[in-house]
């Protein structure tokens, strides 16, 4: 997406005439205008240049956005524009220029305002005093108002301008609204002035004293003096939505200190090139991603993921720019630098978003289309109406100014972009990132997610669960000879009986002759003897001798062990079984409570795997998700998301890579385990904290968001339907309702204001609906046991259950007959081997919940 800033613009009229004039342009496929942060976002082949002469011939201004720009080939970075850096010049983008001098421009307006409303109001209405000169001088009087009121005005012209250079070019705006209303209350009072004069010469008292009614100065003056109440307050809270954004900025680091011919130099960011070293002391920011080369730290990443504690890293590990080094010292070299960085990545997409639009804005944008003309016809009308009806010409224009003032297009422009904002602000800060704003509306109506299952449901890394050792074969034994057999293998399930031996501090022995059979197992020789590891099948083939386990078969076994999630693996050395070792991919800790909570919201919760059904089935019990579907490959998901559509909104959760088919084709894709990796082209939101419990946060944070859309839209339409008929004194006869102008432009000066305030309240909204507790998120057994009678038969209960693998802690109740097990972080416990071990303890197994 190529973006553009936008200058001239003051309500959702002047938006929707730059979309409407650029979209015309040859070669633009799409354009979306944002009122909130004065951007435009085009897709399409047409050139800068023909869009750029498209805003200007609609009125207004605008002008490329830059952004550094990285040689991949040579790791360079450049700037175009020149301008210093993407976060700087998009930091610049959206500082708030509008504030400083609206606020120069209200003080003045009031320092004028006040001698003018002291004239106009306190004197004829409270009668205070004035000078002498002015005594019966009511032309003077009149002189003094109009003077006061056309310095107020010009104060104030950028209304005019705009106005009625937008009335020009046919395409007519707030400000043309604000323009008409108090010129128009400005040309008639002069025009009394010069009544009035006519009058003094007539010797007319009578018609002098009429006249002085008919002054509607402080009108004029109070009208713009009050909208830039609204818009000074407007432009305060609009920045306010951006500072989400503004924050992600200002966290990029400025220097960075790299490492040339063996100095230490420091040097901008923005010299930093692809292959340079660079060092980062406790307390210092990480200044662009990289790979620690020596040394080791915790680093906070806090600032891109939201996980406050910090992360343990080492030689080999990925750093990012932004995030803090908070311990040791580290020696690292460059990978990503410029727009490459995750940092800047994490800008981009977020600014993208807000220069994107949600569908439901196209009802804003259809009724800010024909708005401004339709509010003009209808104070022309009001005028003549109220003419025909026998009204002075004075009562006829107060209630067609009336109608000018009150009618507000910023709130229903404002309405949905500043909530998509805040929520898109809310998000980021989070680690959710939305690519774009139809993203963030269209999760909240999501009622089906499919989830991939590993690393997305489980941690996508096995690990060794369970050991289970022949007769006359030790543990140690067992897992020793596995572990020189696999070293070899570079199967992730190889690594995961390497990664437990290497935990136990065991030695691997040497084996000679190591052969990898496709889809069988390993074999080697050892000390002359053959060894092999691998499946049922294999071993069988292979082996003379079957042995049992605790009573079962090795068929039995493997199906056992298939039904728990796990994978077993057998190991032989010259035909005798050494036993069985079983591996699995454990699930996340999270896993079962997001399952949970997407079931609360009311969606249905679906696994797609390529495993066996066994297994597919056993994991998806423990998450606890309505529908397992096992087999799947990664090209046939598409067509199962394509079937799921049938039944409603579909989201796809996934990695980004083999599940990029599936996640293109939901209705929303969300990446899951992106790490660093932020710019996965099929996912519609990434997950920066990789954890599964994001995803009904961000369908939470969706909901909120596109509830208070609904909020803003309605107050917007509300304000307009109530305050346009009061204004028109369609009250007046059945209520005896009136309302003066000055009062109109002091509502519509709020309505804004108070819809950018209604989105910041999203601010405070809490995305997870619970914070983990690791002690909770324990997993309990409850096994009922009989045959204990006293508090010695519970010590042995105890002690045979917390001998197993995977259990923290047990405890046992001879008066219940049952006996409670808490598992370790992630682990899962085989029934078989509790059952066996309740048996061996002297004791009957009953049933485990």
């Amino acid at each position: 997406m190529k973006q553009f800033n936008v200058t001239g613009m003051s309500c959702a009229a002047c938006s929707a005439r730059v979309e409407k004039a650029v979209s015309k342009v040859a070669g633009v496929s799409s354009c979306s205008v944002s009122l909130l942060t004065n951007s435009m976002g085009i897709e399409g082949n047409a050139s800068d240049e023909a869009i750029i002469e498209a805003v200007v011939n609609a009125g207004y201004g605008a002008s490329l956005k830059t952004k550094v720009k990285s040689d991949s080939s040579s790791g360079t970075s450049s700037v175009s524009g020149g301008q210093k850096g993407q976060s700087s010049n998009a930091e610049d983008a959206l500082r708030d220029r509008e504030s400083p001098i609206l606020i120069k421009r209200l003080l003045s307006s009031i320092i004028f305002l006040i001698p003018l409303m002291y004239v106009s109001m306190g004197h004829m209405m409270w009668n205070w005093p004035l000078p002498s000169f002015f005594d019966g001088n009511h032309v003077a009087m009149g002189l003094v108002q109009l003077l006061l009121s056309a310095i107020v005005m010009i104060i104030n012209q950028k209304f005019f301008v705009s106005g009625f250079k937008s009335l020009l070019h046919r395409a007519p705006n707030m400000d043309t609204l604000v323009a008409l209303g108090s010129a128009s209350a400005f040309i008639y009072s002069t025009w009394a002035i010069f009544a009035m004069t006519g009058a003094v010469v007539a010797g007319n008292e009578e018609a002098v004293m009429s006249y002085m009614h008919e002054f509607y100065f402080e009108t004029a003056a109070m009208i713009l003096t009050l909208i830039t109440v609204g818009k000074t307050l407007e432009a305060k809270s609009k920045g306010r939505t951006t500072d989400a954004l503004k924050g992600l900025m200002k966290l990029a680091p400025k220097t960075a200190v790299i490492v040339e011919n063996g100095e230490e130099k420091t040097v901008p960011i923005e010299s930093v090139k692809k292959g340079d070293v660079f060092l980062v002391r406790p307390g210092e920011n990480i200044p662009v991603d990289g790979i620690v080369l020596e040394g080791s730290s915790a680093v906070n990443e806090s600032a891109l993921t939201g996980e406050s504690i910090p992360v343990d890293k080492a030689a080999g590990d990925k750093v990012s720019a932004a995030t803090t080094n908070t311990s040791g010292f580290l020696k690292c070299q460059a990978v990503r630098v410029g727009e490459d960085t995750t940092l800047s990545q994490i800008i981009q997409m977020v600014s993208d978003a807000a220069a994107t639009k949600a569908p439901i804005a196209k009802i804003a944008d259809k009724v800010s289309g024909i708005f401004v003309p339709l509010v003009i016809s209808i104070a022309l009308l009001t005028f003549i109406v109220w003419s025909l009806l026998g009204a002075d010409v004075g009562t006829s224009l107060t209630r067609a100014v009336a109608v000018l003032v009150i009618s507000c297009p910023c709130a229903l422009g404002l309405a949905t972009p500043v909530a998509i904002m805040v929520g898109n602000g809310m998000g980021a800060r989070n680690g959710i990132l939305f690519k774009t704003s139809a993203s963030l509306e269209a999760a909240g109506k999501i009622n089906i997610v499919a989830l991939d299952k590993t690393g997305t449901i489980t941690e996508g890394s096995p690990r060794v669960t369970d050991i289970f050792p022949a007769e006359g074969v030790s543990e140690e034994e067992l897992l020793t000879l596995s572990y020189a057999l696999e070293k070899k293998s570079e199967h992730p399930l190889a690594k995961a009986i390497v990664q437990k031996a290497e935990e136990k501090n065991l030695k691997a022995k040497d084996v000679s002759d190591f052969e990898a059979l496709s889809g069988k197992g390993l074999k080697a020789r050892l000390d002359g003897k053959i060894l092999v590891g691998g499946k049922l099948d294999f071993i069988k083939e292979m082996q003379k001798e079957i042995p049992t386990f605790a009573g079962m078969t090795m068929e039995e076994k493997a199906t056992s062990l298939a039904e728990s999630g796990k994978t077993p693996l057998f190991f032989a050395c010259d035909g005798k079984i050494l036993g069985i070792i079983a591996v699995a991919d454990t699930i996340k800790e999270d896993s079962p409570r997001a399952v949970k909570e997407l079931q609360e919201m009311g969606i249905r919760v679906v696994m797609l795997t390529g495993d066996n059904e066994k297994t597919a089935q056993a994991i998806g019990k423990q998450a606890g998700v309505d529908e397992v579907i096992a087999g799947v490959l990664p090209d046939g998901k598409e067509s199962v998301i394509r079937d799921l559509q049938e039944n409603g909104s579909v989201a796809m959760v996934g990695d980004g890579i083999n599940d990029a088919p599936a996640l293109t084709r939901a209705d929303i894709g969300i990446a899951i385990g992106a790490g660093t990796d932020v710019a996965i082209d099929a996912a519609d939101i990434v997950l920066m904290k990789s954890r599964l419990s994001d995803v009904p946060a961000a369908i939470r944070l969706s909901r909120a968001t596109l509830k208070n859309i609904h909020e803003n839209l309605f107050w917007a339409f509300f304000y307009n339907v109530i305050g346009i008929p009061l204004a028109a004194g369609v009250f007046t006869a059945a209520l005896g309702w009136k309302l003066n102008p000055m009062f109109g432009a002091a509502a519509m000066s709020l309505s804004s204001f108070c819809v950018v305030t209604n989105a910041l309240r999203l601010n405070f909204f809490k995305m997870h609906k619970n914070k983990i507790n690791h002690k909770e998120s324990k997993m309990e057994k409850t096994i009922e046991i009989k045959g204990m009678m006293c508090q010695h038969c519970e010590m042995h209960v105890k002690k045979a259950l917390e001998a197993l693998e995977g259990v923290e802690s047990a405890s046992a109740s001879h008066e219940q007959g049952k006996a409670t097990v808490t598992l370790k972080k992630g682990a899962s416990l085989d029934e078989t081997a509790v059952k066996n071990a309740v048996t061996e303890a002297g004791y009957e197994f009953v049933k485990m919940n």
